[in-house]
């Protein structure tokens, strides 16, 4: 393989563990404590309402958000690590 395909591969391999990771978190924070662990996030209150009710309502997507804005800030290192800046 060319110079040019193997930093293609290696780029989109770093990319898709970026992703791997960045998903799992959110599958992590969305599943996971709006469902398996609601009841024992049930006892603090956040505003009056269970902390698990307020995950699976809210949490889930503001950390979507924030991982949208980290995914952005790795994309553009990992762009400029590979020279696909412009």
């Amino acid at each position: 393989m060319s110079d040019k395909q193997d930093n293609a591969t290696a780029y989109w391999n770093e990319n898709l563990r970026y992703l791997l990771i960045l998903l799992s978190i959110w599958f992590a924070v969305s599943y996971g404590a709006g469902i398996f662990f609601k009841e024992a996030l049930d006892t603090i209150k956040i505003g009056g309402f269970p902390l698990g009710f307020w995950f699976a309502q809210q949490g889930s997507i503001y950390v979507f958000v924030i991982l949208i804005f980290v995914y952005v800030r790795l994309m553009n290192k990992l762009d400029k690590k590979y020279g696909y800046d412009e």
